[in-house]
């Protein structure tokens, strides 16, 4: 049997057992619920309060990776801190498309947080459901591998020629398909109503923009599903791991915007960035296809794979800050000069 062969017949080897599933899952959803209930009023976010969820949420990870290291060695602890930083990374960018869909739609600011943990919910069931349908493509052969390699490499391409051409920070979310079929089907009310989605207007149920905004974030959220899954499996091929990696990065989403609104502007170069990293972990993923064909094809490590994407984050934090201010720095005024008789 050969070693593609046999890959495809053994099941995917995972630390995640049905008890350590279980309760996962449920922390997870008390930790939601947590975020609702915090929500549930109306209210304008402080820097305090915001700064303190997202020390939260970013203690939370650490533990884990302790955890994780103390309960089954260094390996999946490591992959656990690769993975994290690519989805941390990748759903920054979330946060840039949540900013041009609060600010496309006015959304008041004490009704945004609310908008953010619809997106985040969201996130988090369409990534189960692609998780899920990404081990079982795993199980079925490392055919697998090669098709996530070509769906990242060809997702960088197109974010390269989003911000070569400055297309990427610009979406006119009214022409969402998914949004125009929503006011189609039903009415829906000039102004906010709090943080209710739907209201009885003139004898009939109507929405209102915070339902159009919410279904917008769903719609959204689909397209990063199919980047962030793929890329976390270039990471680890544990399913509980990908899990893990897509649940702690999305969890803290909310609290993060509220810290980072004034300071994602400033990365202006994180898009770049962004693509060099899908590039990477989908070559990656490609390589690791033709190791299980042809063995004498090298396979990059996963301390290498943290290394690059750290070092790659840092670049452009670094080439963003400067090119910023470059862009402030006052022009010198040219001296006249006077033609010589």
């Amino acid at each position: 049997m050969s070693a593609s062969a046999a890959a495809a017949a053994s099941p995917i080897e995972s630390i995640g057992s049905a008890g350590l599933w279980a309760v996962s899952i449920a922390v997870l959803v008390a930790l939601l619920l947590a975020d609702f209930a915090v929500t549930h009023r109306p209210h304008e976010v402080s820097a305090r309060e915001a700064v303190g969820w997202t020390v939260f949420y970013l203690a939370l990870p650490v533990v884990f990776g302790v955890w994780l290291w103390n309960a089954f060695g260094s390996g999946p602890a490591v992959e656990f801190a690769t993975g994290f930083v690519v989805e941390k990374s990748l759903s920054v960018d979330n946060l840039f498309v949540f900013m041009l869909l609060l600010a496309a739609f006015a959304v008041p600011a004490d009704v945004r947080q609310r908008v953010l943990l619809y997106g985040i919910v969201g996130a988090l069931v369409l990534r189960g459901a692609f998780i899920a349908a990404g081990a079982a493509m795993l199980a079925a052969g490392t055919w697998a591998f090669l098709v996530f390699g070509l769906v990242l490499l060809a997702s960088a391409v197109k974010l390269l020629q989003e911000v070569s051409t400055g297309g990427g920070g610009e979406r006119d979310v009214s022409r969402l398909r998914v949004v125009r079929l929503l006011r189609r089907l039903m009415p829906v009310t000039d102004d906010y109503r709090g943080a209710r989605l739907t209201v009885r207007e003139h004898g009939r149920r109507a929405l209102t923009p915070l339902a159009v905004v919410v279904v917008a974030v769903f719609a959204t959220d689909v397209v990063f599903a199919v980047d962030s899954v793929p890329a976390v499996y270039g990471i680890t091929e544990d399913p509980y791991l990908v899990f893990a990696t897509n649940a702690f990065a999305l969890l803290g989403l909310r609290a993060l915007y509220f810290v980072l609104h004034t300071a994602l502007a400033k990365l202006v170069h994180l898009n770049h960035g962004l693509a060099v990293i899908l590039a990477f972990i989908g070559a990656k993923l490609v390589l690791h296809w033709a190791h299980g064909t042809w063995p004498a094809v090298p396979e990059i490590p996963t301390s290498v794979s943290l290394a690059v994407i750290v070092g790659v984050l840092a670049v452009v934090t670094v080439t963003s800050l400067r090119s910023r201010r470059r862009a402030r720095a006052p022009v010198p005024a040219r001296k006249a000069t006077t033609p010589r008789d």
